[in-house]
């Protein structure tokens, strides 16, 4: 149980991370250039899903076989870490100077999916 909290530690301080800096309004000192908002919300998301995916693999969640679950810790991985950016998306609409973005939520989807397939390939070396 405490190496499961160990382990969701990095996920809970980078979800608290979001969500704070989704409180205040865009940073204005940030370079822009066409899709430049998509590219930060991909990496940020990226993360996310990796660090998610570094605590599912790794933990122990009560799961026998962890080989033949693979696939369901990628998926809850990948849920996980893009309802996540759909959570924050709703959140930034009751902000004031922000806004919700459907094509944020994308970003952060497909940020999701490339962090989490990203840490899978990484560790079946």
């Amino acid at each position: 149980m405490k190496r499961n909290f160990i382990l969701m530690l990095p996920v809970i301080v980078y979800c608290t991370f979001i969500f704070i800096q989704s409180c205040y309004p865009s940073p204005k000192g940030i370079p822009q250039f066409a899709f430049s908002d998509k590219i930060m919300h991909t990496a940020g998301y990226a993360l996310l899903g990796a660090l998610t995916a570094r605590a599912l693999f790794n933990g122990n969640w009560g799961i026998k076989d962890l080989q033949s679950s693979r696939t369901l810790l990628i998926i809850i991985a990948i849920l996980f870490s893009a309802m996540y950016g759909v959570s924050d998306e709703i959140h930034q609409s009751f902000v004031a100077a922000r806004c919700g973005d459907i094509f944020d939520v994308a970003a952060d989807a497909a940020g999701s999916i490339i962090g989490v397939l990203f840490f899978v390939k990484c560790r079946c070396r």
